[in-house]
């Protein structure tokens, strides 16, 4: 049986290996900065909710979300940043039962829910659109302090 539950800052070194096993999936290790240290740090701030997957005292999963402003309501919006089921756990219902504790969590205070899915990962948008999701394209950008510091010494006056 799985079991849902909120992660503390006991939990930090589990959702580290956790984080770093999904970048590792997505080909984006590299990008993952934070450690047990800072996820110790993250769980305490009033913003961020992590969930927490069990099945016979072992994690199998987790989400983390970010409450935030949404600036066209007025409101707050609940951001799902990520969603993951360590692969011998996929397919058994596990990824449902934590979307359904975010929803639980949104339900709360009436918060709509955000995320993201890649364009290429097929069983995700398919999975979401069986939760009711609406899937819209759209391309997300970022901006690493990199990339705008060079801009900025390009556009310096």
């Amino acid at each position: 049986m799985v079991e849902i539950r909120e992660a503390t800052p006991v939990d930090a070194s589990v959702l580290d290996e956790m984080v770093r096993e999904l970048a590792a999936h997505e080909d984006s290790l590299e990008h993952v900065h934070v450690d047990a240290d800072a996820w110790r740090r993250l769980l305490v701030r009033p913003d961020v909710t992590v969930l927490i997957a069990e099945s016979d005292g072992a994690v199998i999963g987790f989400t983390s979300t970010v409450r935030r402003l949404h600036l066209w309501s007025g409101g707050d919006l609940l951001a799902l940043d990520d969603l993951y089921v360590r692969p011998e756990h996929r397919d058994k219902g596990v990824g449902g039962a934590l979307m359904s504790a975010v929803a639980r969590l949104a339900a709360r205070d009436g918060l709509s829910v955000i995320w993201g899915v890649r364009l290429d990962n097929h069983s995700g948008q398919r999975f979401y659109a069986r939760l009711g999701a609406t899937l819209n394209t759209k391309m997300t950008a970022s901006w690493t302090p990199d990339s705008y510091r060079r801009h900025l010494t390009t556009t310096a006056r």
